[in-house]
């Protein structure tokens, strides 16, 4: 699991994080919570017809920067232009701890996201929000009240939620989230946001969301069903020990501990280098190198170096993801992005 980690919910601030465990559904019914803690997950329902965010335009060239909307997920940037300052940003992240990749998922331990996926007919939750309402969505959110708490029921930590309605296609997800059945069904949580999955649209500039960046967390995760059909396609979420007090579009929030233009903002943009040889990697490892390749890494949070975030579910083969582990962080290349920092 990835450690402790500090993200403010403005610049300059700080608050909690930690990786995610979560359940669908199905899976709450057939996966007991022992001793406040969740038992690994999966497999998940389907997401319908509804995509995690649009495609980029088909006109844009794999050439070209990395996108400043939500629509970067999606987008190959295995030719875009390499950022001037690559080479100082991987020298001040492999400096810091750290210095190889880590999948921050695998089985049978309840170890990596989770999340619930609800149709149309999910009865909708208020929700209270306890500390940054100002940069929340207000509710009612269709998140039932058996949706599983990262960490578990009796966690202190971070307690995420996530939630896909497919009818909608809408994206829910809660940051310390505390479910209260009495008097009238309720979440308490500390943020909280309403995600159009149709929409490439961004949080209000300085906003927060459930993760540090103020990006959704969903579509950063490496997801069982996606790799098993030997294909991911989209960018990869990953935290890193000391970030800049900065951030780059699609991202819109500060988290860092330092001012140095050397330390990586939220929403960078990373990719394996496309000279980096894969000939020792195989399965879910090789499908998992080549997407870093194809479309990368966004930054999302402060964390254990290195650590990449991915779907918690029991079919995960830890022998192949552990492969992953001998890639190097200098293997990495930061990519340019057609947005600048902002600093905060």
């Amino acid at each position: 699991m990835t450690q402790r980690s500090f993200a403010p919910p403005g610049c300059g601030q700080s608050r909690l994080r930690l990786g995610i465990v979560f359940g669908t559904l199905l899976a709450v019914a057939a996966t007991a919570l022992i001793g406040g803690s969740a038992q690994a997950v999966g497999p998940y329902p389907s997401l319908g017809a509804c995509q995690v965010f649009p495609d980029p335009p088909a006109s844009l060239p794999t050439s070209a920067p990395s996108l400043p909307n939500q629509a970067a997920w999606n987008q190959d940037i295995s030719k875009a232009p390499r950022d001037p300052r690559s080479s100082a940003y991987i020298a001040y992240i492999n400096g810091q701890g750290g210095d190889h990749l880590h999948p921050d998922f695998g089985s049978p331990r309840p170890y990596g996201f989770s999340f619930t996926v609800v149709g149309p007919g999910q009865r909708k939750l208020p929700v209270h929000y306890t500390a940054y309402g100002d940069e929340s969505d207000p509710g009612p959110f269709p998140v039932p009240g058996a949706a599983p708490v990262e960490g578990g029921n009796g966690s202190d930590g971070d307690r995420h939620v996530l939630a896909v309605d497919r009818g909608a296609c809408k994206l829910y997800e809660l940051y310390r989230a505390f479910f209260v059945a009495q008097p009238r069904p309720h979440w308490n949580a500390d943020a909280g946001v309403a995600w159009d999955l149709r929409s490439t649209a961004l949080r209000p500039e300085g906003w927060t969301s459930a993760d540090a960046a103020g990006l959704p967390i969903f579509p950063g995760l490496v997801r069982y069903d996606e790799v098993a059909a030997g294909h991911l396609d989209h960018a990869i979420r990953v935290t890193f020990e000391s970030t800049r007090d900065a951030y780059v579009h699609p991202a819109t929030h500060c988290a860092g501990d330092t001012a140095s233009a050397s330390a990586p903002p939220m929403g960078l943009r990373l990719r394996l280098k496309a000279g980096y040889g894969l000939g020792r990697l195989s399965g879910a490892a090789r499908t998992i190198a080549l997407a870093m390749k194809r479309y990368g890494l966004i930054v999302a949070d402060n964390g254990s170096n290195w650590f990449f975030s991915g779907s918690s579910d029991r079919r995960w083969d830890d022998d192949e993801l552990n492969q992953l582990k001998g890639i190097p962080g200098s293997a990495f290349e930061v990519v340019k992005s057609a947005a600048r920092p902002h600093a905060c």
